[in-house]
């Protein structure tokens, strides 16, 4: 089973039968070409009153260095536009000692869009994590899933049908928070179709992708039925973009993204029984049942929100889990790096999309060209496993 992995006192063993250290290193056999003995295959646990962890400082340091690189983006983000902040300004702006001129360029104009890119990729990239983890394949993410198409179904429905009682969900509940329920609902009706006395990861993704299938084709439908003008407005949502976000988008976003990271962080020590299988994780007191119910519902949440906020930004939630536990050497995909790589992404590829390029893109166009191609790789990947 691909991506199936159990992890134990800080030494992992893959499907295959080969043994992983803490690092994520083969050759713990002494004896085998870079073994370590049987010693190193144990991570040193730490004990803080009643909370009891692994250390890895290899994760502790991506994770770092994730931070410091996101960080660095996002400063840069700020800085470039139509009138350029040196990085040193842009960072003494956000310590509270930068000029006036300055600080109403920053704090006014471009802080909500850098702001929601941060945001928007760890909503992404935490709800990609815990996706894959759920489902025990690293196709599966909110894109193949069907909920980012299921809030854009629903979004393109109320901007192209016209009508009074139309217009008066937008103008009462407005079209992110129509977004939000929609990919809710959907997400809600994949878990539901997937249910069979348990959820099983490859019968998950493949009503996923039937669910998507159908909601690509009903928002078909509504484009190609729709105004002229609609169309154009729909289809700038449907492509993903930071463009025109204000202070009050990016707050929703971000309180939501927190406060169910919270949930997340209170529910995730529960989960790692779980990668020993149901029967293990019920024999030490985990109702498996429920704590994968309410990390999936979590996952669903996290792409709704960022849906909401920047429009269904392709393969961010795919990509992201993935390269970050390959920086971190990890079995299955860690939650915190997963979130820093998501937002290292999504705010690389905003400026990459309006700074090099002859023309300002959306960023879905340019996390499209990044992650198709990776896409690719994991499905040859997974056909020679």
């Amino acid at each position: 089973m691909n991506g199936a992995d159990v992890e134990a006192g800080g030494a992992v063993t893959r499907a295959d039968g080969a043994d992983v250290g803490p690092g994520g290193t083969e050759g713990t056999d002494p004896k085998a070409p870079g073994g370590t003995g049987a010693g190193a295959a144990v991570a040193p646990g730490v004990r803080l009153g009643a909370v009891s962890f692994v250390w890895r400082p290899w994760l502790a340091g991506v994770t770092l260095l994730l931070a410091a690189a996101t960080f660095l983006v996002f400063c840069l983000s700020i800085g470039v536009g139509d009138f350029p902040i040196a990085l040193s300004r842009v960072v003494a702006t956000l310590l509270g000692r930068g000029e006036q001129v300055d600080e109403f360029v920053i704090m006014d104009l471009r802080m909500p869009r850098a702001l929601a890119g941060v945001v928007v990729g760890v909503a992404l990239g935490v709800s990609g994590a815990l996706t894959q983890s759920l489902a025990r394949n690293p196709l599966a993410s909110p894109d193949v899933l069907g909920i980012t198409s299921g809030a854009g179904a629903v979004a393109v429905f109320l901007v192209t049908v016209s009508g009074g009682a139309t217009a008066a969900v937008v103008s009462s509940v407005g079209l992110s928070a129509a977004a939000l329920a929609g990919g809710l609902g959907t997400g809600l009706l994949v878990y539901f179709l997937a249910w069979r006395r348990g959820i099983d990861g490859f019968r998950l993704i493949l009503i996923g992708i039937s669910v998507t299938a159908v909601m690509q084709a009903i928002t078909t439908w509504l484009l190609v039925t729709a105004d002229i003008r609609d169309v154009a407005r729909a289809q700038a949502w449907l492509v993903g973009s930071l463009d025109n976000r204000s202070w009050d988008e990016v707050w929703v976003a971000l309180w939501c993204t927190l406060a169910l990271l919270a949930v997340v962080s209170a529910v995730a020590f529960q989960f790692k029984p779980m990668h020993f299988g149901d029967d293990v994780a019920a024999g030490l007191g985990v109702r498996y049942s429920a704590v994968r119910a309410v990390l999936l519902l979590c996952a669903v949440l996290l792409a709704g929100v960022a849906v909401s906020a920047a429009g269904p930004v392709p393969f961010v939630a795919l990509v992201a889990p993935q390269v970050a536990m390959r920086l971190a050497r990890f079995p299955t995909p860690p939650l915190t790096a997963s979130g820093l790589v998501g937002a290292l992404l999504l705010t690389g590829s905003d400026l990459v999309a309006r700074r090099p390029l002859p023309i300002s893109l959306p960023v879905g166009v340019v996390t499209a060209a990044i992650g198709g191609p990776f896409l690719v790789y994991l499905l040859v990947r997974a056909n020679r496993g």
